[in-house]
């Protein structure tokens, strides 16, 4: 039973390397590839780098609503506000503040998921800079499941494309 356990390891260990080999590129040229082999590692090679950016956006977008998170607590006003116009990524709202002066943010509300236009809801904005503005107990961890899915939907869109390339490249080499 030993023995039949490490010939699959074994066995599973060697695809995987044999997946990695075909799917992702090799950074230098061969002195015997073609023109067509070369085209091909090097568009691998723009493939790869696309996801890796595309992962880079996802996590820079987690880290900037984070950081407007911050801003907003250090210098936290809270105001009551009516939603002008609502919708799945952006929402216009108008709030008062306390000191009587109206706002309309220009770049709308974060997190503005669940709004309905002429809704009355609470937003905590930063004293400072009112354009920067958040519904009341949203935070930036609403931000990490889309950040999440579009780094995963890069990665497997890459997959399938480096899957692709590594059949039309195997097609040229017969």
């Amino acid at each position: 039973m030993r023995h039949r356990a490490e010939a699959v390891l074994l066995w599973f260990t060697t695809w995987c390397k044999a997946l990695w080999q075909s799917l992702i590129p090799h950074l230098y040229g061969d002195p015997s590839e073609t023109r067509a082999q070369r085209i091909i590692r090097r568009v691998r090679i723009g493939v790869v780098i696309a996801a890796c950016l595309v992962t880079l956006q996802s996590v820079l977008l987690v880290l900037g609503a984070w950081r407007d998170d911050r801003q907003i607590e250090g210098n936290m006003g809270v105001a009551a506000a009516e939603v002008l116009d609502a919708g799945p990524r952006r929402s216009t709202i108008e709030f008062v503040t306390p000191d009587r002066v109206t706002y309309r943010p220009e770049l709308g509300v974060l997190y503005p998921s669940e709004l309905d236009t002429g809704m009355r809801i609470y937003v905590e904005y930063d004293r400072s800079d009112p354009d920067l503005v958040r519904v009341q107990h949203r935070n930036a961890s609403l931000s990490i499941i889309p950040a999440l899915s579009i780094a995963v939907l890069g990665w497997l869109t890459a997959a399938a494309i480096l899957g692709a390339l590594a059949l039309l490249q195997r097609r040229l080499r017969a």
